[in-house]
C-alpha cells in the first residue's frame, strides 16, 4: 500500500476522519442528551458521553441504542431497553419528552421501546414531527385513545405501538394517513367494532390488532397482505380477503358458520391461515393444503367436518398443519404422513391414521357430534323412538354422500377444466406504491430482508479481503467494467464471495448508501454479506470501497432454458418456479427498502442459479454505482444520483424487462434484439386468439412443450404479454405478476395431478410431485 494508504474496518457511520463529515447541529446534540436526562439517564444510554459524536463516531453504538443522521441532522433514533422495563418515576412528563423530540425536525425514524413510558400520546407534539415515516413505541405504559394528531404526519408509513395500554375504539380518521401501510397496535385495550373506512385505506398493507377487546364482523380487508386479529371477539362472518393476502391470523375469536373455500382458494400468495380456537363448522376445505404458497395452515379447535382421502396433495412449501380437535374421517393425506420436515398434528378427530402417538375418536363420535352442531337438516332429527333411529341413519347415509359429493366437486374444481374464466388479474392501474412496504421487521414475510443461509451482514477487515483473494491476484480477477474491479474470493470458514471495488470521489458521502447496501438482503438476490473502506493516511480521503456479495456459481438461467443441455433444462414447472423467484425478487428491490430500486436493467443472463436451482437477481441498480461513474467522468446513469431510486415509471421499466426475460422462458430460443422481443410479441398475440392449444404449443420450447397444460401456458404468456405492454402504465403489478404466476403454477400442478391419477377414489393415487 505504499505505506500511505490504510484500510479500516468501518461501521456504517463510522466516518469521523472524513473531512466533508459535518458534526451534528449543537441544537440536536443538547436534545439528545435532554432525552438521555428525561429517561432517568438508564444503562442503554450508559455510552453517550459529552464528547460523542453522534452522526459519525461509531464508538458509542450499540445494539440497543444508536443514531443516524444525514449531513448534519439526526434522521434516526433508535433507544431499545431491556424487556419488563418498570414505569418511570411519577415525576417523569411525556409531554415534555415529545416536545423535546420536536427538536429532532428531521427525524424520519423512531424506535423506543421497553423504556417505561408512560401517559397518553400528545398528539400536538407528536404532529410536529412532519418527516416521521417509521414509529415504534412498543412495550411501554402508554394509555388513552390514539391522539388525531398522528393524522397530520403525512409521511408516516408504519406506526407500531405493540404492548401498551391504548384503549378506546380505533379510528375512523386513519383513512386521512395516505401513506400508512404498517399498523400494529397488538396487545393493547382496544374495544368496539373497526371501523368501515378500513376499506378506504388503499395504502394499507398490513394490520395487527391481536389481542384486544374487539368485537363484531370485519370490514372488506382487500388491500391486506397481513392481517393479525387474533384473540378478540370478532365475527361471525369470515371477512372478504384480496387475492395478494400472505398471511390471515384469525385465532381466538368467535367466527362461526364455514370458510369461504372459493374465496380462500384463489389466495395463491397465502403463506398462512390460523383459524384456530373458533367456532366454524361445515366442510373442511381439503384444496388449502395444496395452495402452493401455504407454508402454516391451523384450523385446531373448530368443528370442521368432512372426510379427508389419502389421495389429496400438498403444496410443497407447507410445513406446518394443525388439523386437531375437529370432526374429520377418513384417512389422513399420504403427502402429510410421509413428510420429512414437517409438523403435522391431527389428533382428537375421526381419522384412521395408524399413529398411535395422536388419539382419534371412534367414527360414532364425529357423527353424533355433527349431528349436534347441525350440520343436517334439523327435521331429521325430530322423531323418537326406532323411527327416530332409521331417520337418523337415513339422514347419516345422506349426509355422508352430500360430504363425498363436496370432496368431488371440490376436487373436480382444481382441475383445469373448472378454472374461473379470468385468471389474469386486471388492476395494473390501481397498483399501490411499493414503496409502502418497507420496513420489513414489522411486514409481511412477503417482504422480508432475511434470507435463509445468508451470513450476517458485517464490516470486513483488509486482512480477511486479502485473504480471500490471494491478495487480489490477478488470478482472483473475475471482471472490469465501468464502476471498478470484480474479484472471487473464499472467507476463512469457507463462504465463497464475491468483492467489487470501487474507487470512490472525495466528496462522496457514504453513510446512506451502506444503510442501503446493508438491507439488500433477499433468497432471491445474490445479497450484500458486508463492506469496508480504505483511505489515504495523508488526508483522511476514503480512496475505495469494497463491497462483498454472495458467489453464486451454478451459472446462469440462460444456461438452463435456450442454452441448456439436455437434461440440464429447466421442466415448464421449474421454469414457472424460477420466474416466481424472480417476481419475488423485483418485488423487495421496489418494496423491501426504501427508497426501493427500480429500472434495474434486468436480464435473464443475470439470473444467476445457486446449487439448489433457486434463481438469484445478480445485477441491480445500486445508486453508489451511478455516483463512482459519475465521479470518474463516466456516463453513468442518465438519472441524478439523488433521483436513482425514483426514476419515473422505473417499476414499469423492470416489468418490461421481465417480460422479456418471460419470453426466453417461454419459447427456449434467446432473445437479443428488441425485433425479436416485438416479433415474439405478435406471435405470443396470434396464439391466444387461436382456438385450441396447437399453435401456443408451438410457440413453447419443444423440450417441455408435450407436458404443459394449456391453462398454464395461457396464463403465463397473457401475463408475459401484458408486460410487454408499450404504454408503461398498461404493464401490471409485480403483485399481479405474482398472482398470475401462482395460479399457473397451481394449474399445471393439478393437471399433472389429474394424469397420474384416475378420479375413482378407489384407486390408489401417488403425491403429485412438484417440480
Amino acid at each position: 500500500m505504499g505505506g500511505h494508504a490504510l484500510l479500516i474496518l468501518l461501521s456504517v457511520a463510522s466516518l469521523s476522519l472524513l473531512p466533508g463529515a459535518m458534526p451534528l447541529q449543537p441544537s440536536q446534540a443538547w436534545s439528545l442528551f435532554k432525552l438521555r436526562q428525561l429517561l432517568g439517564d438508564p444503562p442503554v444510554l450508559g455510552t453517550w458521553r459529552n464528547y460523542t459524536d453522534f452522526c459519525y463516531g461509531g464508538d458509542y453504538k450499540t445494539a440497543s441504542a444508536f443514531v443516524e443522521c444525514y449531513e448534519d441532522s439526526v434522521t434516526q433514533l433508535h433507544i431499545m431497553g431491556e424487556p419488563g422495563a418498570r414505569p418511570l418515576p411519577t415525576t417523569f412528563s411525556i409531554d415534555a419528552f415529545f416536545t423535546t423530540l420536536s427538536r429532532l425536525p428531521d427525524l424520519k425514524v423512531l424506535t423506543l421501546t421497553n423504556l417505561g413510558l408512560w401517559g397518553p400520546l400528545p398528539g400536538g407534539k407528536i404532529s410536529r414531527l412532519q418527516k416521521l415515516e417509521i414509529v415504534n413505541v412498543s412495550s411501554n405504559y402508554l394509555y388513552g385513545e390514539l391522539p388525531r394528531g398522528l393524522s397530520q404526519l403525512g409521511s408516516l408509513q408504519t406506526l407500531v405501538a405493540d404492548h401498551n395500554m391504548l384503549g378506546g375504539k380505533l379510528p375512523g380518521w386513519l383513512k386521512d394517513m395516505p401513506l400508512l401501510a404498517v399498523l400494529s397496535l397488538r396487545n393493547n385495550t382496544l374495544q368496539g367494532t373497526l371501523p368501515e373506512s378500513l376499506k378506504d385505506m388503499p395504502s394499507l398493507r398490513s394490520l395487527v390488532l391481536a389481542s384486544n377487546n374487539l368485537s363484531g364482523n370485519l370490514p372488506e380487508l382487500s388491500n391486506l397482505q397481513v392481517i393479525d386479529m387474533a384473540n378478540n371477539a370478532l365475527g361471525p362472518k369470515f371477512p372478504r380477503l384480496g387475492r395478494k393476502v400472505a398471511s390471515v391470523v384469525l385465532a381466538g375469536n368467535k367466527f362461526s358458520d364455514g370458510l369461504p373455500a372459493d374465496m380462500l382458494a384463489s389466495c395463491y400468495l397465502l403463506e398462512r391461515l390460523d383459524v384456530s380456537g373458533n367456532r366454524f363448522v361445515g366442510p373442511f376445505p381439503a384444496a388449502l393444503l395444496s395452495l402452493p404458497s401455504m407454508e402454516y395452515l391451523s384450523i385446531a379447535g373448530n368443528r370442521f367436518t368432512g372426510r379427508l382421502s389419502g389421495n389429496a396433495s400438498c403444496g410443497e412449501n407447507l410445513r406446518f398443519v394443525d388439523l386437531s380437535s375437529n370432526l374429520l374421517t377418513g384417512s389422513l393425506p399420504g403427502c402429510l404422513l410421509a413428510a420429512p420436515g414437517k409438523t403435522v398434528l391431527f389428533s382428537a378427530n375421526c381419522l384412521s391414521t395408524g399413529d398411535d402417538s395422536q388419539s382419534q375418536h371412534p367414527s360414532p363420535f364425529c357423527r353424533n357430534q355433527a349431528l349436534a352442531v347441525g350440520i343436517v337438516p334439523e327435521q331429521g332429527r325430530k322423531k323418537s323412538g326406532a323411527k327416530a333411529g332409521v331417520v337418523a341413519v337415513i339422514v347419516l347415509v345422506g349426509a355422508l354422500v352430500v360430504s363425498a359429493a363436496v370432496v368431488f366437486v371440490v376436487r373436480k374444481a382444481r382441475l383445469p377444466k373448472a378454472r374461473p374464466a379470468r385468471r389474469l388479474v386486471e388492476h395494473a392501474s390501481s397498483a399501490y406504491p411499493s414503496n409502502l412496504l418497507a420496513d420489513a421487521r414489522y411486514i409481511s414475510q412477503t417482504v422480508k430482508l432475511g434470507a435463509l443461509g445468508i451470513p450476517a451482514y458485517r464490516s470486513f477487515s483488509l486482512v480477511e479481503l486479502e485473504a480471500a483473494t490471494d491478495n487480489f491476484q490477478v488470478s482472483s480477477l473475475m471482471g472490469q467494467d465501468a464502476h471498478g474491479q470484480m474479484y472471487r474470493g473464499r472467507l476463512s470458514n469457507g463462504t465463497p464471495v464475491t468483492i467489487r471495488s470501487l474507487k470512490v470521489n472525495k466528496s462522496q458521502s457514504f453513510t446512506r448508501h451502506i444503510e442501503m447496501i446493508s438491507k439488500l438482503r433477499h433468497r432471491h438476490l445474490v445479497s450484500a454479506l458486508g463492506h469496508c473502506f480504505q483511505y489515504n493516511l495523508d488526508d483522511s480521503t476514503v480512496t475505495h470501497l469494497y463491497l462483498v456479495f454472495e458467489y453464486v456459481h451454478n451459472g446462469n438461467l440462460r444456461g438452463r432454458i435456450s442454452q441448456g443441455t439436455e437434461g440440464r433444462k429447466l421442466s415448464w414447472g421449474q421454469r414457472i418456479s424460477t420466474a416466481i423467484g424472480v417476481a419475488k425478487g423485483i418485488q423487495f428491490l421496489h418494496g423491501g427498502i426504501i427508497p426501493g430500486l427500480f429500472a434495474n436493467n434486468l436480464k435473464i443472463t443475470n439470473i444467476l442459479m445457486d446449487q439448489n436451482q433457486v434463481p438469484k437477481i445478480g445485477s441491480y441498480n445500486i445508486p453508489i454505482l451511478s455516483e463512482t461513474m459519475k465521479s470518474e467522468g463516466g456516463a453513468g446513469s442518465k438519472y441524478p444520483p439523488d433521483r436513482i431510486c425514483r426514476v419515473p415509471n422505473g417499476d414499469k421499466i423492470d416489468m418490461y424487462d421481465f417480460g422479456v426475460i418471460l419470453l426466453e422462458v417461454i419459447s427456449g430460443r434467446p432473445i437479443s434484439s428488441i425485433y425479436e422481443v416485438e416479433m415474439m410479441k405478435e406471435q405470443l398475440q396470434s396464439a391466444l386468439t387461436a382456438q385450441g392449444p396447437s399453435k401456443r404449443s408451438n410457440l413453447v420450447d419443444p423440450a417441455v412443450s408435450k407436458a404443459c397444460s394449456d391453462d398454464s401456458m395461457r396464463t403465463v404468456m397473457e401475463i408475459c404479454l401484458r408486460c410487454l405492454a408499450k404504454e408503461p402504465t398498461q404493464r401490471p403489478s409485480v403483485e399481479d405478476v405474482l398472482w398470475n404466476l401462482q395460479f399457473a403454477a397451481q394449474v399445471q400442478d393439478d393437471s399433472r395431478s389429474s394424469e397420474e391419477s384416475p378420479l375413482s377414489p378407489s384407486q390408489p393415487h401417488a403425491q403429485s410431485a412438484h417440480d
